[in-house]
């Protein structure tokens, strides 16, 4: 079956983000989005760790392991770049000033809850870090994904069964399969990964779907 790469999902996430938008890049592939952001737009990349005006990872050689994202992988600062404290960096998230945070996540429902720090499992260990205080302070918080776990399973679930992170905070989904809107009118197909019939993607998907393509 044909899926977007990790870079093509990436991609498509850039594409959708607007001009002087203000966004956080949750750690994991998230982190990916910065390579792709068109270099004449301006977007201005918040990290949870204190770093505002982040730009894309260094070129092999060019690391500087003091100037890192919150997933500890080195980033480089565009011109006008800072550093601040941690307090500070919660009090952007947590004051409603990032226009878009783009998190990881292990389950997602048809309601737009949110879990993605905790699979429940004995041996996982937990570890929210700032993904509850971006979840509910971003005023758009997308999720980027892969479709399914590695059991198969449908990632888009009409109920969450892992401890939630946010409910009702999720409002678009990027997978490698598709990107889905969940509105009060239900999931919606906005795009699709080609020569995937959209049969094919209902059928590996856990909730109702509406082509809104």
């Amino acid at each position: 079956m044909q899926k977007w790469t990790r870079d093509q999902m990436a991609a498509r996430v850039a594409r959708d983000i607007p001009e002087g938008a203000y966004v956080n890049l949750g750690i994991g592939l998230p982190t990916m989005v910065a390579n792709h952001l068109p270099a004449d737009r301006e977007v201005i990349l918040h990290s949870e760790n204190g770093v505002l005006g982040m730009g894309p990872a260094p070129a092999p050689g060019q690391e500087d392991y003091d100037l890192i994202n919150a997933g500890k992988q080195p980033v480089t600062l565009r011109p006008g770049g800072c550093f601040f404290h941690h307090a500070d960096s919660f009090a952007m998230m947590r004051g409603g000033h990032l226009d878009v945070c783009v998190l990881g996540a292990f389950q997602v429902s048809a309601g737009g809850d949110l879990a993605n720090w905790h699979t429940g499992a004995p041996d996982a260990i937990p570890a929210v870090g700032g993904a509850m205080d971006l979840a509910i302070g971003a005023k758009k918080t997308w999720v980027m994904m892969e479709h399914l776990t590695k059991g198969g399973e449908s990632k888009l679930v009409e109920r969450c069964t892992y401890p939630l992170t946010g409910i009702g905070c999720v409002s678009r989904v990027y997978t490698d399969l598709a990107v889905i809107d969940l509105t009060p009118e239900g999931a919606r197909v906005i795009d699709l990964v080609e020569g995937l019939p959209f049969d094919e993607l209902q059928r590996l998907t856990a909730i109702p779907l509406v082509d809104a393509r």
